[in-house]
């Protein structure tokens, strides 16, 4: 039996035990129980931002990769449909459902494709570009994200606190606003930073009611990729819901790993207040733990194997090239904050704009809070392009009793909260013209805190360091 509503009972009693909140940029959903009803409520309640950015996506993949976004979806659905699993399908399917009951007609291959985008366009394509493309793929130009882990004596309270920023093309950090809380029928409450219609984060920011906290930064000019083995968003979703501990985690993220989004992975429990830094390639994997100290990301790998044998060139001693200055200015930052780091000092490191190569402050590529969009490349021309609307998008910041009480900071934006205009910057730099009427502007927002799902209060802008 349906309702006046156009759903059926069920649906409704599914709906009304969901609800979502937008507040300074973000939007907040609450969604839980078996995996087709949660699905459901997910699908239902973003259905709108999923059909925008279902058509930005689309129209950037053509002018990214000069092939369709279909064409990528139908190779994820080939590759991933039998790998994940009954419990992940059934939840696709229910998001599939919330989409089309909300009036966004959706089916689970278009799930698949949606949530496989980063793993197909980014680490199969290269993989198997020879067969589509005469001149081969274009090379991965720019820096994935800023992160950093600490405990002990390194924080003001000797407990864990972590911190995180997504690097992307602006076009697509529009729709990294999606803090999603899920309270699954089996398995670990979660919290995490993601995008509408994906079962996992992406941008990877988690935190667990099982005391774990974790986050990631992708390894720069990754080559390697396993076709028949499982999809990172599987295996982060399976791992962040079940483990209860580190090793659980470590092992579940690296059972059947495909290589796919392969990344430095920061990861924490304040039940113990160790920390871990796990550097997963496809054939070798190294790993850091502490309960003394800090650990930081910036898409170098420090393993030498993973380093020379499954990377290409990503500058890792070249401190022109953003890899190689943050490797710099990470341990500055961490050493000259030893003994205070907390919530606000979090914040404050991840908006940092010093340059190490120039010695002084100048927001460009090579910052922790990365302005692409700013940068004229004087110094580094080579694989990148002057003023590519690129960089931070975004800031997540929690500590240990923030975790226990599943509560986060957020900034949707730059993390230093420089606004962005898009109108402006195509008309000063129109070589991007391409993108008008994908690339949104973003203005200046501020650290906002999540309290348990309700927003409290709002930070004013950290004090710079």
């Amino acid at each position: 039996m349906t309702t006046n509503h156009g759903l059926t009972s069920e649906q409704e009693q599914w709906i009304a035990a969901a609800s979502r909140e937008e507040v300074d940029g973000w939007l907040y959903i609450r969604v839980g129980g078996e995996p087709f009803a949660r699905g459901f409520q997910h699908g239902f309640l973003v259905a709108a931002e999923w059909e925008e950015a279902r058509r930005v996506y689309s129209a950037m993949t053509f002018q990214e990769y000069g092939l369709t976004y279909d064409f990528f979806q139908q190779h994820a659905v080939t590759l991933h449909k039998d790998k994940l699993g009954d419990e992940i399908t059934q939840e696709m399917q229910g998001i599939a459902a919330g989409l089309t009951a909300a009036g966004v007609p959706a089916e689970l291959d278009d799930i698949i494709g949606w949530n496989a985008w980063m793993e197909m366009t980014g680490y199969w394509y290269p993989s198997v570009a020879n067969q589509y493309a005469k001149a081969g793929p274009r090379q991965p130009r720019h820096a994935h994200c800023s992160a950093f882990i600490a405990t002990g004596s390194a924080t003001a309270d000797g407990k864990i606190v972590i911190g995180h920023e997504s690097f992307d093309d602006f076009w697509a950090g529009a729709f990294f606003n999606l803090i999603v809380d899920l309270t699954p029928a089996q398995g670990s409450r979660m919290v995490m930073q993601s995008i509408p219609g994906y079962v996992g984060s992406f941008t990877d920011f988690w935190i667990t009611s099982a005391g774990l906290v974790w986050t990631e930064t992708t390894i720069g000019s990754f080559r390697g990729y396993d076709p028949d083995r499982a999809p990172e968003y599987v295996r982060a979703r399976r791992a962040t819901q079940y483990a209860t501990s580190i090793d659980e985690w470590l092992a579940a993220i690296n059972k059947d790993n495909n290589g796919g989004y392969a990344n430095t992975w920061l990861v924490g429990d304040i039940k113990t207040g160790e920390i871990a830094r796990y550097e997963e390639g496809l054939i070798y994997q190294n790993l850091e733990r502490t309960t003394d100290g800090t650990f930081f990301g910036d898409n170098a790998p420090f393993d030498p194997r993973i380093m020379h044998l499954e990377c290409g060139d990503y500058g890792f001693n070249d401190i022109r090239w953003p890899t190689g200055a943050r490797r710099v200015r990470w341990p500055q930052l961490l050493e000259q904050e030893h003994g205070r780091i907390d919530a606000q000092v979090g914040q404050a490191m991840l908006g940092d704009t010093f340059d190490p190569y120039l010695g002084r402050n100048n927001p460009s590529m090579r910052t922790i809070c990365s302005h692409y969009d700013a940068d004229p490349l004087f110094h580094l021309a080579a694989h990148d392009e002057p003023f590519t609307p690129f960089g931070s998008v975004d800031g997540k910041v929690a500590t240990a009793d923030d975790v226990a009480k599943m509560s986060m900071w957020g900034r949707f934006g730059r993390a230093d909260g420089i606004a962005f205009d898009a109108d402006e910057h195509l008309r000063q730099h129109p070589q991007f013209s391409w993108q008008a009427g994908y690339l949104r502007s973003r203005p200046s927002r501020p650290w906002t805190y999540f309290d348990n799902g309700v927003t409290t209060a709002e930070s004013p802008d950290p004090q710079e360091l």
